[in-house]
């Protein structure tokens, strides 16, 4: 029997924990039964170093948002392993250590694991007292100058829980790939009953920190997303779900909630931004500070990719109302990135001693304008609010002479394939890359193959070269000669266990701007 990797990785857990010799304690009063609810997951990997991490958490909707601990208020020591193959075996144990997860970070642990060789898999767990969380699979990046021939990542974003089921997770959990970039909305802040049994919890829309930990444990608890971030490392940014909608800085987006006051709206982001820290795998770097985080960073893989995962929320303008307006999008010195992270992200994508420049944020780059004729319908909260911004960064992109630029991101609910035009308003401007943008895990329901705001695009922008609005993920191969993207999408999310299919391929040859080709495959 062939097992799927989900199987293996759960049935790892129960193979590993004869072995695993015993250090730190027996039965430990303080945790309970299954105090790794929520599964296991690493992150950020560097060449010799990854980051592991778990949240001990045995009822993680518990609504007090401690996770269900017998004893909440106390440091509790979690051993983890790191193994150079799952069965765990004492001659195949690489690293080992403790961690102290305390009730500040709500119970959960962060081992940034040193000492690794470059560009192989290794297989990790965790354990306090007699229980042993499942085992998980990661990898290490390439050494820097290393000449590797390929390199495989998974894009995902915008995963609702009432909206569907997270089927499209456990695919990326069978799926062989280096790295997981997940660029945003890993939660929704909403009340969201939805219609499908999957209702959120808590029952209302999230505002402090205990809320904002239940609604993280109830997505960390669902078996799909355990399969996923237990396969491969993921590489995470937020975008605006994470804290509220189309958020902004300093300022919430206009309604009439008490968070229209800027101090009010500042300590909700706070308390947002620490449970996101404390329930994705991000190293002691990105642990925020008040309401600031350091998110925008990048990873190397050899000489043939930079991924620069870039934060566009903390350091916008606030949007333009108005941004639908052909005027308004173009009022000048809005800024999506800020001063400091551009000019970082503009260093990085400079180093000419790498293939693939790759820039990932949450929200869509390329132009998307539904309106056939010299109207304007384009969303004013991605990159089309902010067009006179987006211009003077890809200007710049374009007159660095940056090879192989491809920008990676979500937020849209659809799939998206397009060349990136320095000035989309400009007949005949140059193409300076190409953009993907995926489709959302579950949000938007079941989706279609193509809507009719996806024509309408794709009918006023010949620069859009594949549109289509089913749920899925992009596969992305990296090689010397070309960047291929597999559209993977499903025929419904409202109902468990959708197969998947490739939708289309749309490929990038080395030193050639923009999409070469695009192959159709599946529809559904």
């Amino acid at each position: 029997m062939t097992l799927s990797r989900r199987s293996l990785l759960v049935a790892g857990a129960a193979a590993g924990s004869a072995v695993l010799a015993p250090s730190v304690a027996a039965a430990d009063p303080r945790v309970g039964s299954n105090p790794f609810a929520c599964g296991v997951a690493s992150g950020d990997p560097w060449p010799t170093s990854v980051v592991l991490w778990t949240r001990l958490a045995p009822e993680p909707t518990a609504l007090d948002g401690l996770g269900g601990l017998r004893d909440p208020r106390q440091l509790i020591p979690v051993e983890w392993q790191v193994s150079s193959d799952p069965s765990f075996a004492a001659r195949a144990i690489v690293r080992r250590g403790v961690e102290l997860a305390t009730p500040e970070w709500g119970h959960s642990v962060h081992a940034e694991v040193d000492g690794l060789e470059p560009g192989r898999e290794y297989w990790y767990r965790f354990r306090v007292g007699t229980e042993i969380s499942q085992v998980g699979r990661t990898k290490t990046a390439p050494a820097p100058g290393a000449d590797i021939q390929s390199f495989t990542s998974v894009l995902a974003t915008c995963q609702s829980y009432p909206a569907g089921y997270f089927t499209a997770l456990g695919h990326i959990a069978d799926e062989d790939v280096d790295l997981v970039m997940h660029v945003g909305d890993y939660i929704y802040e909403g009340a969201g009953a939805g219609s499908i049994g999957r209702a959120h919890a808590p029952s209302k829309e999230i505002w402090d920190l205990a809320d904002y930990r239940v609604r993280f444990g109830q997505y960390n608890a669902d078996p799909d997303l355990i399969a996923a971030r237990g396969s491969a490392p993921f590489f995470c940014v937020f975008d605006d779900h994470e804290v509220e909608n189309n958020w902004a800085a300093d300022r919430s987006q206009i309604d009439s909630e008490p968070d229209q006051d800027r101090d009010v709206w500042l300590a909700r982001r706070a308390r947002a931004l620490q449970a996101w820290y404390e329930n994705l795998p991000l190293r002691k770097a990105q642990r925020p500070v008040g309401n600031d985080i350091q998110a925008y960073r990048r990873l190397r893989f050899g000489r043939l990719a930079d991924v620069h995962m870039v934060d566009t929320r903390q350091y916008r303008s606030f949007q333009n109302p108005g941004a639908t307006n052909a005027t308004d999008r173009w009022t000048p010195d809005r800024t999506m990135l800020g001063d400091t992270q551009e000019k970082w992200l503009l260093d990085g994508l400079a180093d000419r001693s790498v293939r693939w420049r790759v820039m990932a944020d949450p929200v869509q780059m390329a132009q998307q304008d539904a309106a056939v004729g010299p109207a304007v319908d384009v969303p004013n909260d991605p990159w089309d609010g902010y067009a006179w911004y987006r211009t003077q960064l890809l200007s710049r992109i374009h007159d660095l002479g940056v090879r192989n630029f491809v920008h990676m991101a979500g937020n849209g609910h659809w799939n998206m394939a397009s060349d990136l035009l320095v000035n989309f308003d400009e007949p005949g401007s140059a193409v300076v890359g190409a953009d993907f943008m995926a489709t959302s895990i579950t949000s938007g329901g079941d989706g279609s193959d193509q809507n009719a705001k996806a024509r309408d695009r794709m009918a006023a922008s010949p620069w859009l070269k594949v549109g289509n609005t089913r749920r899925g993920y992009h596969k992305t191969i990296y090689t010397k000669s070309e960047l291929r993207q597999e559209i993977k999408v499903l025929p419904y999310v409202t109902r468990p266990d959708a197969p998947v299919f490739t939708r289309a391929t749309a490929v990038v040859r080395d030193g050639i701007p923009g999409i070469s080709e695009v192959v159709e495959g599946t529809v559904v």
